[in-house]
């Protein structure tokens, strides 16, 4: 496949999967029609495929409004929430220590300044969950106001270019939760202890998700690992974050279709990178844990193809013949260069395994963090497909590379895995 031909390749993916309706986030119809194209494309080029679906929750969103008075403030429905309608006293705390001597049960429950400085991490998140959030989600729940408003700034560190950003994305949590800027909550506390009432409109409903796990030489007793997460934030097209990354992974996927080497490869699709309970890596690591020490490297590709700049890698616990053979071959593209660490991403899912990682991202990644990712900005203008064959191209000479170091006689020293299934909707 010619480099302008696997271009224009990567420009439909990106439109296809930016395309879909209302968006990819985890759970919804536009998810499963990106998991089954993703499948459907994949299955042509004679991978073994397991899409077996695991329980999730979609949620619908609507508006949320907040009144005092004649007055009227601009909140936003906080992802995943419960909806409710609460005419109540407002209560406002600003810091933890107010938290926790506050009387606000049965009210409207304000949150600003430094108890908001960074989003909680959902209740059950288990890869990272500081024992702060852990505490204010144990006050909150002991003191049950009614509702809570959450005034936050910006953290673009941790949830992108998103102002305000939702203190609150957890679907496990059941006090319903609306969220506005730092200005906004300034105005809202001036008229702490009156009456408002706060409309959230949302909606939980159970549903359904895949990965998608794409194996060639399924039996071979050692595998490398390419996965990207294919789910997006709502309200964003998820162009760079990461409809790229996974088109990258449709691209290599058709690279190696005639792959016979030694090594097992294994693409993975992953569904809930930005799910608030990582459900998709959950369900991978609960179907395909006891094979993890069969991992060569893991790669994970993600916000790869930005405009400006090149793309970036970075090595997590990579023995010194993994970044020898990362060198060779990512060291023959001028559009590629050893980045900074990042520590994220899904590799994550690997590394705190035990298992060497490689994250491929883009040079720029903060810029995007600071004005794109999560935002309705992040469409496919901003996102060069000829970086994506470059990628996929180099990814191409790794796996080769990886492999080539690896016997024939080992490719059939395990039996291959007995999940593979069919995507079903």
């Amino acid at each position: 496949m010619s480099a302008r031909r696997a271009a224009v390749k990567a420009e439909r993916y990106l439109k296809t999967l930016c395309g879909v309706t209302p968006n990819r986030r985890t759970g919804s119809p536009g998810n499963r029609e990106a998991v089954r194209f993703f499948a459907r494309e994949v299955r042509r080029w004679g991978y073994q495929i397991d899409a077996t679906p695991f329980p999730c929750m979609d949620h619908r969103a609507g508006k949320a409004r907040l009144a005092c008075g004649g007055r009227s403030f601009k909140v936003l429905t906080s992802p995943y929430t419960l909806g409710g309608d609460v005419a109540a006293e407002l209560v406002a705390v600003s810091t933890d220590g107010e938290l926790e001597t506050c009387a606000c049960r049965g009210a409207i429950l304000l949150m600003r300044g430094a108890l908001c400085a960074e989003q909680l991490m959902p209740k059950k998140f288990v890869f990272y969950n500081p024992d702060r959030h852990k505490r204010i989600y144990a006050l909150l729940e002991e003191k049950r106001p009614a509702a809570i408003v959450a005034a936050t700034g910006r953290n673009p560190d941790l949830v992108g270019a998103l102002y305000p950003y939702p203190l609150i994305e957890d679907g496990d949590f059941d006090i319903p939760s609306a969220y506005c800027t730092a200005a906004e909550g300034r105005r809202i506390a001036a008229l702490a202890g009156r009456a408002f009432r706060l409309r959230i409109d949302a909606r939980r409903s159970p549903a359904k998700a895949w990965n998608v796990v794409a194996r060639k030489n399924p039996g071979a007793a050692r595998k490398i690992v390419l996965c990207a997460h294919i789910d997006a934030k709502e309200d964003t097209p998820g162009a760079s974050d990461n409809a790229a990354g996974t088109a990258v992974l449709l691209l290599v996927a058709e690279m190696l279709r005639g792959y016979t080497g030694g090594l097992g490869v294994e693409i993975v699709a992953l569904n809930g990178e930005d799910y608030y309970s990582a459900g998709g890596q959950m369900d991978y690591l609960r179907r395909y844990g006891g094979e993890l020490d069969r991992i060569v490297v893991a790669v994970n590709i993600d916000d790869v193809g930005y405009v400006k700049g090149r793309s970036a890698y970075s090595l997590y616990g990579c023995p010194a013949s993994i970044q020898r053979a990362a060198e060779r071959a990512f060291g023959a593209y001028g559009g590629i260069r050893r980045g900074e660490p990042w520590y994220q991403g899904d590799h994550m899912l690997f590394v705190q395994k035990g298992r060497p990682a490689i994250a491929f991202t883009a040079e720029r990644m903060r810029e995007l963090m600071r004005k794109v990712t999560h935002t309705p900005a992040d469409t496919p203008r901003i996102v060069d497909p000829r970086k994506l064959v470059e990628v996929a191209e180099a990814l191409q000479a790794f796996v080769d590379v990886v492999a080539d170091k690896v016997p024939r006689d080992e490719a059939h020293r395990t039996r291959p895995p007995s999940s593979a299934g069919r995507l079903k909707a």
